[in-house]
């Protein structure tokens, strides 16, 4: 497969390089996270899958990129640069506003491309039909941090650094547009893949009868797994996400 050099530094990221892998497994980071936060999991995962990690614009090595701060806007823009990365086998992994940007990829996969992927594993999130009126993005920059400290995921020294805080606010709350505005076109959209459903048991952002609706998503079945711990549940369970996205594969 070639790949170009530009679409491949761009979006996405292989911290961990495996070759002649039977699948790969294309993780979309949450809100205000980059490519990086996926690296444990790319570790558990290899030799036998193949990890890439998205990387949006605006962050790290793309911080001079403008935010996009719409869900259709991201995955218009990473289903672009992934249908030329992408060949064999392939799943998606998305950790909370991530796992609606992996959910719209794999529908423009499965309406313009002759493949989609085998599996979509949304993480950390309630089912794209449950909409919640949420403005956290709107809140003053106080307000953000306050919401960034209850979830966690977010080191607080960079939090209670200004420097650093005026980096990662202006990303944060793009984000958080993107992922309460969005509404799914038709509400009623279904994928012809499985969904492995994966939350913490502490989650307030994605509660297990909220998590079992994306049942109505799929036209292929949707199971849930239940693991310790809040919102970053995965940080903790690393191996053992890994283990079921080896069992479920």
């Amino acid at each position: 497969m070639q790949v170009s050099t530009e679409t491949q530094s761009s979006w996405t990221r292989r911290f961990v390089p495996v070759r002649d892998s039977e699948l790969r497994l294309v993780c979309f980071p949450h809100a205000g996270g980059s490519a990086a936060y996926f690296r444990p999991l790319a570790q558990s995962l290899a030799p036998r899958v193949e990890t890439l990690c998205v990387q949006y614009p605006g962050r790290q090595e793309r911080r001079h990129e403008p935010l996009l701060d719409s869900v259709s806007a991201l995955a218009d823009a990473a289903f672009a640069a992934l249908r030329h990365e992408l060949d064999g086998p392939f799943a998606f992994f998305g950790h909370s506003l991530g796992a609606v940007v992996a959910f719209e990829v794999a529908r423009r996969f499965e309406r313009l491309t002759p493949e989609g992927p085998v599996r979509l594993f949304a993480s950390a999130r309630r089912a794209p039909s449950v909409v919640r009126d949420e403005r956290v993005h709107l809140l003053d920059d106080a307000g953000l941090v306050a919401e960034l400290n209850a979830l966690g995921g977010t080191a607080s020294a960079v939090l209670a650094d200004p420097e650093l805080r005026a980096l990662v606010l202006p990303i944060v709350r793009a984000d958080y547009r993107a992922v309460e505005t969005y509404v799914p076109e038709p509400v009623g959209a279904r994928l012809t893949c499985p969904v492995s459903v994966l939350v913490g048991a502490a989650d307030p952002v994605a509660p297990l009868s909220e998590a079992r609706a994306w049942e109505a998503h799929t036209t292929r079945g949707a199971d849930v797994r239940l693991f310790d711990g809040g919102h970053f549940y995965l940080d903790d369970h690393t191996d053992a996400v890994a283990a079921t996205v080896f069992s479920t594969l």
